[in-house]
């Protein structure tokens, strides 16, 4: 069964990238760092065909788009291999160099979720989200988050998120575990190496979110802030 949440490696030519990606209901709704990944999928009797759009949510020249593009489309087959799935296909603007990719599944524990979203609530979709630490701390994160009636699940190249939420009137409020599930411990100090539990709240519009919450990050708890905009409605 395709459908589901997943860690991705992703390797074109000699170049390798990791994210997070949901697969559901013909959709896949994904990214990391510094790109979204918006696509489809179509379901044959022993494969799966993938149409994947990249869409750059983070200006920092630093991530470089691996087709050389902010805006590429991946057309790929994917075959099941026991719990995995594996991709193989191309870019549209790259002919001639191979994509290979794993789909890994994450395991989803069921959360229940208290209140859901009500009337003027956070309108469910794939956001970008940007966090910035507080208090003179150094550092923050870039990802992407899909919010889905009351249900959080996003990520990164490194971490995955997953949570609850309620919202209504303009505010919303919840929960976010966030794990790794490739090891960053040298590449983020703050959160590498640590499940972090973070509990926060903040203002929604039809266009994104603002938050301000508290981390516990192994023994330290750490406030931050965070920007989400919506890419892609639901």
């Amino acid at each position: 069964m395709f459908e589901g949440f997943y860690k991705v490696r992703f390797q074109l030519g000699a170049a390798v990238g990791r994210s997070v990606m949901y697969a559901g209901d013909g959709r896949m709704l994904g990214g990391n760092s510094a790109f979204a990944h918006i696509g489809t999928y179509e379901k044959g009797d022993d494969e799966v065909g993938i149409e994947i759009k990249t869409v750059r949510h983070n200006p920092d020249p630093n991530y470089r788009a691996m087709a050389g593009t902010d805006d590429a489309t991946l057309l790929a087959k994917g075959r099941p291999d026991g719990d995995l799935y594996r991709l193989e296909g191309g870019l549209k603007e790259l002919p001639g160099v191979m994509f290979q990719a794993v789909m890994t599944p994450i395991e989803q524990e069921a959360v229940p979720i208290a209140g859901g979203v009500g009337e003027a609530g956070i309108v469910n979709g794939l956001y970008s989200i940007h966090v910035r630490m507080l208090d003179g701390v150094e550092g923050g994160l870039t990802g992407v988050m899909l919010l889905n009636d009351g249900r959080i699940l996003g990520g990164d190249a490194s971490f995955y998120y997953l949570g609850t939420y309620t919202s209504e009137k303009g505010r919303w409020k919840g929960q976010i575990l966030n794990q790794e599930h490739t090891p960053s411990k040298g590449e983020n100090p703050v959160f590498g190496g640590h499940d972090v539990g973070i509990g926060f709240s903040g203002t929604c519009d039809e266009q994104g979110a603002l938050l301000e919450a508290t981390a516990l990050a192994g023994k330290r708890s750490l406030r931050m802030t965070a920007v989400l905009k919506l890419m892609r409605l639901l």
